[in-house]
């Protein structure tokens, strides 16, 4: 019988001490507004280049192309990809195997190491990620520099989860036996990020992967492909073997559901909408012929996210929280506040001072670093307006309404908020993912916490009000896997803030947190008697 051969060894060199959030840019400081504008500069050089397919380390080129354009300038092309099709999966999955066999049996050290180094490695090149963000899917600065830092913190903290994970013991020792407790990799993982944070979940759904042993095949949002691209020329240079993650930019339609439903897919990791998810779900739970596992989902969906302000809430606190949830990176993130719940008693003065807030905020070029810049397509801005025609009908126009057709050619949509929307209304009920925010009139603190719950989402939720009853009360009440109390209801921080939600928000995988590499192994008891 064969041996296997022994894998390469790596170079171990890993992290000291506790892990720390990535700190922000503050970009009111002339240097590193200057470094912000050099690396705009130098990424704009780069655009519209092509980029290969990559399996088993391998580059290939497809006839049929995936074209990622500026969404704040849809003229400009940040790159062209090959487009993966059905055609691929047999070569990608097969890469990925042959991949495992070795990566799995390499130490958690060097399987951290490698990571902790591709956290060094962006960390150098912040800047520049941060740039390819303003282009590729038109986050302004602080938004780009939020989704960088993030990744960064996914790599220094899932590095330490692993060598964490790799210390477990069984919490009873028999006598007479040696018990161990260990959490080995699962297989070949199907990645399929979303294109809001391109960089931050794209990457940290696969460090998950790899740092527990597993490979991948890594299909990024034909939104935002570039970045992930990027992302994978960094896990070379770091030194990750070919074939552990195998980069195959392609239709969800063809070779998304065709990788799913791929027998010897092992596990899914999935952020996107409601409709993808159920449906990957769905695919996945089907036995395919040689199929030897029950294959495992990750999946993060939307949200219709709620800000219930009350009574005796801090007006101006709640008034900020809520326009920075709301209308942070165009709306377009799943946790962004879509529905605001204000107690009848200020209801009135609510929504003027919010119009004053909301009228403040700047819309055009990301990379001149407005306040909002253009949603991610032309299809995503005809949604959101069909919905705003909506909104219009069914409660009335505070402010904005319609497309900002005087910040340039791009996918500009004006910040708009809409009152007096009947809960279980449309337009309370289902996930805009735009810049527009719904005001819900409640009776008192029952009622909004009643109407913060109808819906079949869970994810984020927050509440403002000085009363620790009220507080205590949300926590029990409010059904949302990420609460939030007098604060704003996005921003969650990697450590602080395990990231997920229930109902159709998902299977609540609590990213960023010290349960989610157990999605991406298995636990294997080990019992030896001794003598």
């Amino acid at each position: 019988m064969a041996t296997m051969e022994a894998p390469p060894r790596l170079q171990v060199n890993l992290h000291e001490g506790a892990f720390k959030n990535e700190p922000f840019v503050d970009f009111s400081r002339e240097d590193n507004a200057r470094k912000m504008r050099a690396a705009i500069e130098k990424v704009r050089g780069q655009l519209g280049r092509e980029y290969d397919l990559i399996i088993g380390g391998k580059r290939a080129k497809t006839a049929d192309k995936i074209r990622s354009i500026n969404p704040a300038k849809p003229s400009q092309v940040v790159g062209v990809h090959q487009k993966a099709g059905k055609e691929h999966i047999e070569p990608a999955m097969n890469a990925a195997l042959k991949a495992f066999t070795n990566w799995s049996h390499t130490t958690v050290e060097e399987r951290a190491s490698l990571v902790f180094r591709v956290g060094d490695l962006l960390r150098a090149r912040k800047y520049e990620f941060m740039a390819w963000l303003v282009f590729e899917v038109s986050k302004n600065w602080a938004e780009a520099d939020g989704d960088i830092a993030e990744t960064i913190d996914f790599c220094e903290f899932y590095a330490r989860e692993a060598l964490r994970f790799a210390k477990a013991e069984p919490p009873v020792q028999l006598p007479g036996e040696r018990d161990r407790l260990m959490y080995i990799p699962l297989g070949v993982g199907a990645v399929i990020p979303p294109w809001n944070f391109p960089c931050a979940i794209m990457a940290g759904m696969t460090l998950a992967s790899i740092v527990s042993g597993n490979t991948v095949i890594l299909k990024p949002s034909s939104d935002s492909p570039t970045i992930a691209a990027k992302f994978v020329e960094l896990l070379e240079e770091a030194g990750l073997p070919e074939g552990v993650v195998n980069f195959c930019p392609g239709g969800g339609a063809t070779f998304g559901d065709a990788l799913v439903a791929h027998p010897k897919t092992r596990y899914i990791a999935f952020t996107g909408s409601r409709e993808v998810g159920l449906h990957i779900n769905q695919t996945a739970a089907q036995h395919q012929p040689g199929q030897v596992w029950i294959k495992r989902t990750v999946l993060e969906m939307g949200g219709k996210d709620a800000i219930i302000v009350d009574a005796d809430a801090d007006l101006d606190a709640a008034v900020e929280g809520v326009a920075s949830a709301a209308f942070g990176f165009q709306g377009q993130k799943c946790s962004a506040c879509s529905r605001a719940i204000i107690d009848e008693r200020i209801y009135d003065k609510f929504i003027e001072k919010l119009k004053t807030r909301v009228e403040r905020i700047t819309v055009g070029d990301p990379a001149e670093n407005l306040n909002m810049a253009a949603v991610i397509n032309e299809g995503s801005m005809n949604d959101i307006l069909r919905y705003i025609e909506i909104g219009k009908k069914d409660g009335r126009l505070i402010t904005g309404g319609a497309r900002a057709t005087n910040a340039g050619e791009g996918y500009f949509i004006q910040p708009t908020v809409i009152a007096d929307i009947a809960p279980k209304s449309k337009l309370e009920q289902e996930e805009v993912f735009g810049p527009v925010l719904v005001v819900i009139k409640a009776r008192n603190y029952d009622h909004a916490l009643e109407i913060a719950n109808d819906t079949e989402f869970g994810l984020t939720g927050a509440v403002y009000t000085n009363s620790r009853e009220k507080l205590d009360r949300a926590t029990r009440e409010f059904h949302v896997g990420n609460l939030y109390l007098n604060r704003k209801c996005t921003g969650a921080m990697v450590g602080a803030h395990p990231f997920g939600g229930f109902n159709m928000s998902g299977t609540d995988s609590k990213s960023g947190g010290p349960d989610y590499l157990y999605l991406f192994t298995q636990g294997k008891s080990v019992a030896e008697k001794i003598s």
